[in-house]
């Protein structure tokens, strides 16, 4: 039936952990007792390395969804093996909206500071607040942005620039490169680099979309970059042949897929899958003896509940928990790093149903059922129903490894996730 018709307050924490062994797309897991984590699991120890890891528009049922879809319910996602589990407010501070949207979330969550929606860090007064990755530039650390959306979209934006509104994305380019200075920034929107009539290596309306175009305001920032040191590429072999310590890769026009309904030009297949950069990402920033902050986003998520498409959130939520895969064999061998895997909000208010029961709805409210998909290992099958087009205001969970991670085993406002982090890297506040 695929057609369509900022203060902690600590509730509880839930100790997860995982005996990891690389497979062939990612690890194979097993649960097993807390006290067989890696000593530099708990509280106490100074985290050198910070990973942030967020899928946009992942709440708890997106988790569920991917869970089943793709290892079946006897079996544990990468995301869910990390040692503390949490649940996170997402309220923004918002004369107008009661639910908030990523712009504000991820300002929460880069600053420790609500915000209104649209506002990409600054405070509700529009003056800039220090993010984590300013923090730690400052501290001497390396620091870097991976995502599948536009680099300079919302949540990303928030981490390395400060505009009162996220729609300013050439100014959010040229802060990166002038304010905030990324060594490594990775993902789509090559359009908001460049001019109007000036197309660079994402040639203007490409058939998967006409209307993207190159439409930057602020001239040509990717000879900007160049200029100061970054090595510019723009497809996977570009990435994998630089030896380069500053690394500006842009690799779509805008997103790197496209977040249409279901059968409808929808189309997920990065260029560079987020795997791929995140492995690059860490191999660059390691480097550095001091440590770094990495932020990596999984766009898909949000953009397709958005559209209704669960066939695609399975598959972006998929190339998440990859990634997140990856990371948890680089935390192996570093155990100094914390690792946070998040999600800003909910989106399409998912829920998930038996497929025998998909012709039950009562009430008023809209719904749309979305299925039937396969659960992984099973003889079962499942429906998805969608509430909803937009974002919703329920808690997203969060887990969460590391040096300081005990303080997101919690039930936590959102800017509690900054304050762990923080506190995690012993700068101060």
């Amino acid at each position: 039936m695929r057609d369509k018709a900022t203060a902690r307050r600590p509730l509880r924490a839930m100790a997860v952990s995982a005996v990891a062994a690389a497979g062939a797309t990612g690890l194979v897991l097993a649960v097993s007792s807390p006290a067989q984590d890696p000593p530099a699991s708990g509280a106490g120890d100074r985290a050198k390395n910070v990973i942030l890891i967020q899928g946009d528009g992942m709440g708890t049922a997106q988790r569920d969804l991917i869970r089943l879809a793709t290892v079946g319910p006897d079996d544990e996602l990468a995301m869910d093996s990390l040692r503390y589990t949490g649940l996170v407010h997402t309220d923004a501070d918002d004369p107008d909206d009661a639910v908030t949207d990523s712009a504000a979330a991820a300002t929460a969550y880069a600053s420790g500071v609500r915000t209104y929606n649209g506002a990409v860090g600054v405070d509700v007064d529009k003056r800039p607040v220090p993010s984590l990755l300013d923090r730690a530039r400052a501290a001497g650390k390396a620091t870097g942005i991976v995502t599948t959306s536009q680099v300079t979209d919302a949540s990303p934006a928030a981490f390395g620039a400060h505009v009162p509104d996220r729609a300013d994305q050439s100014e959010i380019a040229r802060q990166f490169l002038d304010h905030s200075k990324p060594d490594v920034i990775l993902g789509g929107g090559e359009d908001w680099w460049l001019p109007a009539g000036s197309p660079g290596s994402w040639p203007d309306a490409p058939p998967k979309d006409p209307t993207e175009l190159s439409k930057g305001t602020k001239g040509d920032l990717i000879a900007r970059a160049v200029e100061l040191g970054y090595d510019h590429v723009s497809d996977r072999a570009g990435l994998r042949a630089t030896r380069s310590r500053k690394i500006l890769g842009l690799f779509d026009n805008e997103e790197m897929f496209e977040h249409k309904p279901e059968g409808e030009g929808d189309l997920y297949e990065p260029v560079v899958p987020l795997p791929v950069m995140t492995r690059k990402a860490l191999d660059v920033l390691s480097r550095d003896r001091d440590g770094f902050f990495l932020f990596v986003e999984e766009e898909g998520i949000d953009e397709f509940a958005h559209s209704n498409n669960a066939e695609k959130t399975i598959k972006s939520g998929q190339a998440l928990d990859e990634t997140v895969a990856v990371v948890l064999r680089f935390v192996a061998a570093h155990p100094d790093t914390i690792v946070a895997v998040v999600g800003d909000h909910e989106t399409g208010g998912l829920a998930i149903e038996n497929a025998e029961d998909a012709d039950d709805e009562t009430g008023t409210a809209p719904s749309t059922e979305d299925g039937p998909f396969p659960v992984a290992g099973t003889d079962l099958e499942m429906v998805v129903d969608w509430t909803s087009d937009g974002h919703t205001g329920a808690d997203t969970p969060v887990t969460a490894s590391g040096p300081g991670a005990s303080a997101l085993g919690h039930t936590i406002l959102n800017t509690g996730v900054h304050d762990a982090l923080l506190d995690a890297m012993e700068l101060e506040d």
